[in-house]
């Protein structure tokens, strides 16, 4: 009599276990799917600014190697006299704080670089937390200001190398110095692209901050 009594038990909990097998394989599959498409898009944002990062450090630090090597001795004819000509970036404040900025930039870069690089190595993402956003998106926006005045201020100075000051003696400098001239305006190109890549970083710590 045990005999038949334990069949029946069996055949009964079998069933049992496959339907709910049945039921659960669909929600444990669509779940994959789901993490999959977040981790994806985690991987496509992480890639974007670990290239942001290294495209913002090569340009900060070819603005700060060409500036800093800007310089050119010549001779400028004025009145009759020939006047000799130095030029060098130290002498003037705004190409002075174009270097400073630029440097600061390329450490602030070097180093979201280097801990980028290390999150993605341990396949962790890049912001781990809003705090963590929070801050990226403060540095981000304030080195990009930072380049657009630094910048801008290099920029006034070289156009008055460039044209003179008008109703006066005073010519165009850049004629004598085409080489250090042309270095500068290099340095202020790479300025600006900086500060064009410092932006696309801030647009995307929002687009973060805003998802998550």
């Amino acid at each position: 009599m045990n005999g038949p009594k334990s069949g029946p038990e069996v055949s009964i909990q079998l069933p049992e276990i496959k339907t709910t097998a049945a039921e659960s394989g669909p929600l444990v599959s669509q779940l994959p799917e789901s993490r999959r498409a977040v981790v994806v898009a985690q991987r496509k944002a992480d890639v974007m600014h670990f290239v942001l990062r290294l495209l913002c450090l090569l340009t900060s630090v070819t603005a700060v190697s060409v500036m800093a090597t800007a310089k050119q001795a010549s001779t400028i004819s004025l009145y009759g006299f020939s006047i000799p000509l130095y030029s060098k970036w130290s002498f003037s404040d705004s190409f002075e704080y174009l270097v400073g900025v630029s440097a600061a930039v390329a450490v602030h870069s070097l180093l979201q670089l280097l801990i980028n690089v290390s999150r993605m190595l341990r396949k962790s993402p890049i912001i781990p937390s809003r705090n963590h956003a929070w801050l990226i998106f403060a540095g981000d926006q304030i080195f990009a200001y930072a380049m657009m005045s630094a910048g801008s201020a290099a920029s006034g100075v070289t156009n008055l190398n460039r044209t003179g000051i008008h109703h006066s003696a005073l010519p165009n400098f850049c004629k004598p110095l085409h080489v250090f001239c042309d270095r500068v305006a290099v340095s202020i190109a790479f300025t600006f692209f900086s500060c064009f890549l410092l932006a696309i970083s801030v647009v995307l710590d929002v687009l973060w901050l805003s998802k998550y």
